[in-house]
């Protein structure tokens, strides 16, 4: 059950560099930017070191969320947090959970694994989030489906890191 915080430093740069090609113009930029109503001058004018820092503190937030998405074993721990003994390796729940984790620990610790709890967050969270604020905010489709489909292969890659790298 421990927390490996290099994966999530390391899945936290994948919707960055995953970004700059997915919306680079020559993939999904250039249908981004119709869809979005995003043009040159408005591009122009933003602060690149203030998205860039806090998108990386987002991204280390979602990347955070993704271990206790694509990690099975990291729901033990909530659901023993108040138990006496849980934190001491020689009490009953100590030794039953070090037996537990030797036996099932890695348990659906693959790169797939991660990967394919993080297209279900992209279909069943970014889908409908996105979605709803996209109907509301009047666009369409083609701008749902660029979004989307770049959350969920982002996720996707986040979960399999995450998942994999023990």
């Amino acid at each position: 059950m421990s927390f490996n915080w290099i994966a999530v430093i390391v899945a936290a740069l994948v919707p960055t560099v995953v970004g700059f090609v997915w919306y680079n113009p020559k993939v999904m930029g250039t249908a981004w930017m119709q869809a979005s109503g995003m043009t040159e001058e408005k591009m122009q004018g933003a602060n690149m070191g203030i998205i860039f820092g806090v998108s990386l503190v987002l991204s280390i937030l979602l990347a955070v969320e993704m271990n206790f998405i694509v990690v099975h074993q990291m729901h033990l721990g909530s659901i023993l947090m108040n138990e006496p003994g849980l934190n001491d390796p020689n009490s009953e729940l100590g030794l039953w959970l070090a037996d537990f984790m030797g036996k099932y620990g890695n348990n659906f610790r693959t790169f797939q694994h991660g990967v394919f709890h993080g297209v279900l967050a992209g279909l069943f969270f970014v889908l409908p989030v996105m979605g709803t604020n996209a109907l509301f905010e009047r666009k369409g489709f083609k701008y749902i489906a660029v979004n989307v489909a770049y959350w969920t292969i982002t996720l996707a890659l986040m979960g399999g890191i995450i998942c994999a790298w023990q």
